[in-house]
């Protein structure tokens, strides 16, 4: 009876033992001082900018978004409403409804695939990736619950933190050099769940830092907070940046400038990214004299005028 009572008492201290490390790994709810971000070592010449280190989550499985949102960058924006048709009542209503549609269809192609991170380009520059970026988001987090990170991906033309009116560093090449934790460069200038990671200081190596490896690191870890991360990408066709960032998101969409880009210019850049996920193509700038012409790729074609406030969708389905 001895062994089998010192046996019994031997699985019960094991069991504790167990009990015990899984709490120690496993916490169920986030700390509430919990450590740092952990900071790449910085390049040369680099300051180093670490926005409240102490009391900044660390970005992991169990973040909630309450807790980004709480203890990211909170400058005020002032978003500028001839660019923004959420917030201008003279702006067409249709334009609006247009971005509505847009992002009903990506919810349908997440119906079939997995889609959560999409790239945003265009073949050459001046076609309105930046405006379609920022409006699609604006139209996402108009929906309850609904939470959006747009990230300024070009490097060497950022310009998403215009229509926002928002600070443009520190940003995403500050993060990729070292000299930035996510909660320094992610932004919260709004009511509402949209968050927004600007270009940052200007480099001279763009095409190295989005090859570095860290920018895959940083969208593994805001992903999960998200229902929608959208990347505002340089042209496809000047540079090769867009070909990286392609290789880091679940899929593309390519802004087309109606009456602008020549269609062998267009058919090119689809080709260059027919590989790469390639979800559709957003007709830009459509007179309302041609909203519904004969212009489609991937199911649908799309446009706003920024100009007149005028906008169409064309679909095959």
């Amino acid at each position: 009876m001895s062994r089998i009572h010192e046996a019994l008492k031997k699985a019960e201290q094991e069991r504790a033992a167990v009990h015990t490390a899984d709490h120690a790994t496993l916490p169920a709810e986030p700390a509430t001082t919990p450590p740092s971000l952990p900071v790449n070592p910085p390049a040369e010449g680099v300051q180093t900018v670490v926005r409240n280190s102490v009391m900044a989550p660390l970005l992991s499985n169990y973040l909630r978004f309450e807790d980004l949102r709480a203890h990211c960058a909170h400058p005020q924006w002032r978003l500028d409403p001839n660019v923004n048709v959420f917030f201008n009542s003279s702006l067409s209503e249709h334009g609006a409804e247009q971005f509505r549609t847009l992002r009903s269809r990506l919810y349908q192609l997440r119906g079939a695939q997995t889609i959560r991170t999409v790239l945003i380009t265009s073949s050459v520059p001046g076609e309105g990736k930046t405006f379609v970026t920022n409006n699609l988001a604006q139209a996402i987090v108009r929906q309850p619950d609904r939470r959006v990170l747009i990230i300024d991906a070009d490097l060497r033309c950022s310009r998403l933190h215009i229509p926002l009116g928002a600070p443009s560093s520190p940003g995403l090449t500050d993060y990729l050099r070292g000299g930035a934790d996510e909660m320094a460069i992610i932004q919260h200038g709004q009511e509402g769940n949209l968050c927004f990671i600007p270009g940052g200081n200007e480099v001279t190596n763009p095409s190295e830092l989005l090859s570095n490896g860290k920018l895959k690191t940083l969208l593994d870890r805001v992903t999960p907070v998200f229902d929608w991360v959208l990347l505002d990408s340089p042209p496809c066709l000047p540079v090769a940046d867009a070909s990286v960032l392609a290789d880091l998101v679940d899929g593309v969409l390519m802004i087309v400038r109606a009456a602008s880009t020549p269609a062998e210019t267009a058919q090119r850049a689809c080709q260059e990214l027919r590989g790469q996920k390639l979800l559709g193509v957003v007709l830009n700038a459509v007179e309302e004299a041609h909203a519904y012409g004969s212009y489609y790729y991937a199911g649908y074609g799309y446009g706003y005028s920024q100009e007149n406030g005028k906008a169409s969708m064309n679909s095959e389905n």
